[in-house]
């Protein structure tokens, strides 16, 4: 079957191609980088396990090596359909600004000039989520950050704020949601309503965009550490697992099918997650208004898979525990291609 699909999948590339007269394609994805830090002290967060003299040994010839890493997985995401590679990638577990510049700057992807768009959030390790965008594909217009306000054991918890970023892709205004939803620390069932807080502060934009214009081509990405069917993307986004119920609730998760199948980007106890999204509103299923979803991947490459050890078969991880692996990341990224009439 998957040969098949394969087979059926290539047939319409090769179908595309033949038509470059009348078919644009973009790529936008999203990944889990997997603790990039730099080696610097920074006072004002929880960083100090990724320091030279910390409980990782961060030293620089690692957080090089990482970049390197990092940089060739990005190059590589979609280009046998898309030469060009990724017009947009949303991406979590960053440090900082500075390591988003210097990730932009290595030789395997520096002559795309990816813009950035990263914001501070008040997560108390550090992390925040960000986006990469190619200026010949996408132009910025505004960026905001939204708040999620959660709780553990009763007190007020700290997590990533949702990134909102709108633009013009090739002419057309489109609107990326980046996220990284609340860890399931503590357990699954315990913190699920901090998942759903940010699955409701999702929807909340998803409607405002919608409010203003209802054929809005909306993206949700990120790691939301929930799976497609959990009940923060069922009943809080309200992401319909067919084409056809994105009518009644305006989104569309073309990842519930990957899931249905086994298909995962994150791994923990020998079992399969989907924590990896992209989403889509209903603006982006008409084939007649420009560009419109076509097909969602997990980049899963066989250089990306954990040969042996501990995380056999799992993504390839720049740690397994506290032994460095000099792997990539222990998520893998999912990307999906837009394609428009021209």
């Amino acid at each position: 079957m998957k040969f098949q699909l394969l087979i059926l999948f290539l047939f319409l590339v090769q179908f595309l191609f033949s038509q470059t007269d009348q078919v644009k394609i973009a790529t936008v994805g999203f990944y889990n980088l997997e603790n990039l830090f730099d080696t610097e002290n920074d006072t004002l967060i929880n960083d100090e396990e990724f320091l030279p003299d910390g409980h990782n040994r961060w030293t620089e010839d690692k957080y090089q090596e990482k970049l390197t890493n990092m940089a060739f997985v990005i190059s590589q995401i979609g280009i046998e359909t898309v030469p060009s590679g990724l017009s947009i990638l949303g991406v979590s577990e960053i440090e900082n600004r500075k390591v988003l510049e210097d990730l932009v700057n290595q030789p395997s992807i520096k002559d795309r000039n990816y813009k950035i768009v990263h914001h501070d959030s008040p997560d108390k390790r550090g992390i925040d989520v960000g986006l990469l965008y190619n200026p010949e594909h996408f132009k910025l217009t505004r960026y905001s950050d939204h708040e999620v306000n959660i709780l553990y054991n009763g007190k007020k918890g700290y997590t990533r704020d949702v990134l909102l970023v709108s633009g013009l892709l090739d002419g057309e205004e489109v609107h990326i949601l980046v996220n990284h939803w609340p860890s399931r620390r503590g357990g699954e069932q315990a913190s699920a309503p901090n998942r759903l807080k940010a699955a409701i502060v999702n929807r909340k934009i998803v409607d405002s965009l919608m409010l203003i214009d209802p054929d809005a081509k909306i993206i949700i990405m990120g790691d939301l550490n929930d799976d497609p069917t959990n009940i923060s993307v069922k009943n809080g986004l309200r992401a319909a697992r067919k084409k056809r119920g994105a009518k009644t609730t305006g989104l569309y998760n073309p990842m519930y099918d990957f899931y249905r199948r086994g298909i995962g980007s994150n791994a923990y106890r020998d079992n399969w997650s989907l924590f990896d999204q992209l989403i889509i509103s209903e603006g982006l299923l008409n084939d007649d208004k420009g560009y419109h979803y076509f097909k969602a991947n997990v980049f899963n490459k066989r250089f990306l898979i954990q040969r042996s050890g501990r995380y056999k078969d799992y993504p390839f991880r720049t740690f397994s525990g506290n032994t460095y692996q000099g792997g990539y990341s222990d998520h893998f990224p999912v990307y999906m291609y837009l394609i428009k009439k021209v």
